[in-house]
């Protein structure tokens, strides 16, 4: 083989990558130090990923530590995806801002009412790979 299965995604086509997606997991360090991944449906808002969150466990470990891991990832039978974005996670308290944010289309998957919004900003390039599937080669 060649050609390399893995590329990498320009940062400014990362975001496209992103926007097609709703689905993704955010990881964040809680209160005793142990990281922890949680799936969440997002929305892409600028340069930022927007999710909503009840009062728990993702809010109570950005309390005390906002650096968190969002990744997405897409694929087909022949190709996949990836995006990490590493950033700062904050609950969103501006009116006007959280006005703009009701009208993203995040809703709940389940029936629990989610009242706050966390925008997750990059605090380094974002990054992104492509992957061709194919049989694993001869030694």
């Amino acid at each position: 083989m060649t050609e390399s299965p893995v590329s990498i995604i320009p940062e400014a086509s990362c975001w496209g990558y992103l926007a097609s997606q709703s689905l993704g997991r955010l990881a964040v360090i809680d209160q005793d130090g142990t990281p922890e991944i949680f799936p969440i449906n997002y929305a892409v808002d600028g340069e930022s990923i927007v999710f909503r969150s009840a009062a728990g466990s993702k809010l109570d470990a950005l309390a005390t530590n906002s650096h968190v891991c969002f990744e997405a990832d897409g694929w087909t039978e022949e190709t996949g995806w990836s995006v990490i974005v590493d950033g700062r996670g904050e609950v969103v308290t501006d009116e006007v801002e959280l006005k703009l944010l009701d009208k993203l289309p995040l809703l709940p998957w389940v029936p629990t009412v989610k009242p706050n919004y966390v925008r997750v900003t990059p605090t380094k390039d974002i990054s992104g790979r492509t992957f061709t599937f194919g049989e694993e080669p001869a030694e």
